[in-house]
């Protein structure tokens, strides 16, 4: 073999390799815009195998890193907050007000929209009004790039990869153009911020112009919401989803949270009474008693109905405000006030009792401040472990007590001021 023969043969060799190794590392998920490029190329011939034409593929690829959305990703506060500070923060009643006005301008639309789907105006105003504030606060995020991003990104890569091929399935169907996806940084689209997924599953066209518009269209935002609460998240036609309840002094409180379901019956005989001290009915519907801010603080009966809301957002405060803003939409009463504010811990002290559970074997998900499910379970197994009323509302006395007598004295909790 001559000398040209073998460079070329080792040239030959080393650009085999060299685009091997390339198109290894595209495939990989990167935390910085190095890399994104060679990923979407990758990322490009999964969608051309599926199918997805060279024009929307076109509008993938002039996507650039979007270094907001990340620092946005990374820097979530609003579930630290508590049921009164979250329904300050979203301005609870200027959605009740509105959602009222929606509901009574567009009656025959909601009608029509319950009659074939079952669900009622409330909980569809609710969400519309906490996701966007009814259409008017939707972002102006390049949504192509967002869910790029995310899906190159190394902390939910595989969840957003199928967002991805997603959006470019609702592109490639007709429903919007690459150029108007505006929105949010979450990579959530519309009027009620639908993930890719569940827009090209659920979008519906609703006002009959022949697309599924859930960035202009009204009633294409409320019957595709509709629809996926309805067929994606279960929705149960005639049944309640929360209620406001007074609870007796004498609960047995390690039978609350979501995590227990007894009839409504049941609930009645240990005293739950509707906020005015009317008996609940006495039949066989499963609830359970939710306790947000403990058993000092507001009380609530979630129906089987409740878990549309638990997911939509997994957030239990935000599911909450959801569930009770839809009540008041449907004409309940506000809630009552707590007779004394209800003492709440810091954002460092949470943290600190997430780890004090995670090292008594607890499984707490993220230690991060935040009171999801997994901590207040944690929380009401420790109360019930130290005698405490278990309500999984976390007290400086419990966080004392998983201190130990040896440990240096802390500030522990604040008093939360009551709502308005």
């Amino acid at each position: 073999m001559t000398r040209t023969r073998i460079l070329s043969t080792v040239a030959l060799a080393l650009a085999a390799s060299v685009s091997l190794s390339s198109r290894a590392l595209a495939a990989q998920c990167g935390s910085s815009a190095a890399g994104y490029e060679g990923w979407k190329q990758q990322f490009a011939g999964e969608a051309r195998a599926k199918g997805i034409s060279p024009n929307t593929i076109a509008a993938l690829m002039a996507t650039n890193y979007a270094q907001a959305t990340i620092n946005a990703d990374r820097g979530q506060r609003s579930f630290q907050l508590t049921l009164e500070q979250f329904l300050a923060k979203r301005g609870a009643p200027a959605i009740v007000a509105k959602g009222r006005k929606l509901k009574q301008s567009q009656g025959a639309l909601f009608a029509s929209i319950q009659q074939r789907y079952g669900v009622p105006p409330g909980p569809l105003l609710a969400i519309w009004g906490m996701e966007t504030g009814f259409g008017t606060q939707r972002g102006n995020q390049n949504m192509l790039a967002s869910i790029a991003t995310l899906a190159y990104d190394c902390r939910r890569s595989e969840l957003f990869k199928a967002e991805l091929m997603d959006i470019l399935r609702v592109i490639e169907r007709g429903d919007i153009a690459a150029q108007d996806l505006r929105g949010s940084w979450a990579g959530e689209l519309g009027q009620t911020q639908f993930l890719p997924t569940h827009y090209f599953n659920y979008a519906v066209d609703y006002d009959g112009d022949g697309h599924r518009n859930l960035l202009r269209s009204a009633p294409d935002v409320i019957g595709s919401t509709a629809n996926y609460i309805a067929t994606g998240l279960k929705w149960r036609r005639g049944e309640p989803w929360l209620q406001e309840v007074r609870v007796p002094h004498n609960l047995p409180w390690e039978q609350t949270d979501l995590s227990t379901k007894h009839p409504r019956s049941k609930w009645a005989a240990w005293g739950v009474t509707y906020p005015d001290g009317k008996p609940l009915p006495n039949d066989d519907l499963p609830a359970s008693v939710l306790l947000p801010m403990g058993r000092t603080g507001p009380a609530f009966m979630a129906y089987p109905n409740f878990a549309a809301y638990t997911e939509w957002n997994n957030s239990l405060i935000y599911a909450t405000t959801a569930g009770y803003l839809a009540t008041r939409i449907a004409g309940a009463a506000p809630m009552r006030q707590p007779a004394q504010p209800v003492a709440q811990l810091q954002f460092a002290e949470i943290k600190e009792l997430q780890q004090l559970l995670a090292r008594a074997g607890h499984n707490v998900g993220k230690i991060d401040g935040v009171l999801g499910q997994q901590s207040r379970i944690a929380v009401k197994a420790m109360q019930q472990k130290y005698g405490m009323p278990a309500d999984s509302w976390p007290t400086a006395e419990l966080l004392a007590r998983m201190r130990g007598p040896g440990a240096q004295a802390q500030p522990a909790g604040a008093l939360m001021p009551q709502a308005r």
